[in-house]
């Protein structure tokens, strides 16, 4: 079976937009509910972070604060810790070739807003993936990366495609709001992406070709079940 390469972020706080540290990392339920998604297919999925660091789960993502029903999130803690070699010992995304992977899927957090957006290596990366054709995969604020994905001359490797992100509405709700460094929806409209957003809340997944986007947590099992068909496909 096709090799997945899940990009988890590596980053456990957050400048925030009046300058103060805010305390972030990846989403629970969006890397256990896709991995355990893609695995149960019968993929390998490999999970790599920038400087191969363990990656930090979001504290609110595993309890009430972050709007997660106590059962849900014992859940997805049981199901964290049971990949929990995986988490402890990642790869070094800079050592990561497009080549050996059929997707690349990165779910979200707010970490990856203050990682991988910037993260040269997987602007490569993910710039590879898509000019051959594999699949590249994002998840709520995941999206981030393909901020990443921007050449030299200021072109940015997904303009003109079709993308759903974090929605500047779910931010103002339930987010950060106007404490974002910047909203992701608006961030990607502005580098030329088109972004479409369901209703807040809701399961909502884009495809465009080989580039398939979910919009928030509540959209991981529909986005790696997307993903698991675009493979069968190909």
């Amino acid at each position: 079976m096709p090799k997945i390469l899940m990009v988890v972020t590596g980053a456990d706080s957050l400048e925030l937009a009046d300058g103060s540290a805010h305390p972030t990392g990846y989403w629970a339920e969006e890397v256990a509910v896709s991995h355990e998604a893609l695995t149960g297919a019968g993929h390998q999925v490999v999970i790599a972070t920038p400087g191969g660091v363990k990656p930090t789960a979001d504290p609110i993502s595993l309890d009430a604060r972050g709007g997660v029903e106590e059962a849900d999130a014992r859940r997805f803690a049981a199901y964290l810790e049971s990949i929990g070699g995986e988490l402890a010992a990642p790869l070094d995304l800079a050592t990561a070739d497009a080549d050996d992977y059929a997707a690349v899927y990165v779910p979200g957090g707010h970490g990856p807003v203050a990682d991988l957006a910037r993260d040269a290596s997987l602007g490569r990366l993910l710039t590879d993936a898509d000019r051959r054709g594999a699949v590249v995969a994002t998840l709520c604020h995941g999206a981030a990366a393909l901020l990443s994905a921007v050449s030299d001359d200021g072109a940015f490797a997904f303009a003109g495609r079709e993308v759903t992100a974090f929605s500047d509405e779910e931010e103002a709700q339930g987010g950060l709001g106007d404490r974002s460094p910047y909203l992701l929806e608006s961030r990607l409209r502005e580098l030329g992406a088109k972004v479409v957003t369901g209703p807040a809340w809701s399961s909502t997944v884009v495809e465009d070709g080989n580039l398939i986007t979910g919009q928030n947590p509540q959209s991981s099992a529909d986005t790696a079940r997307r993903v698991v068909g675009a493979l069968a496909r190909n």
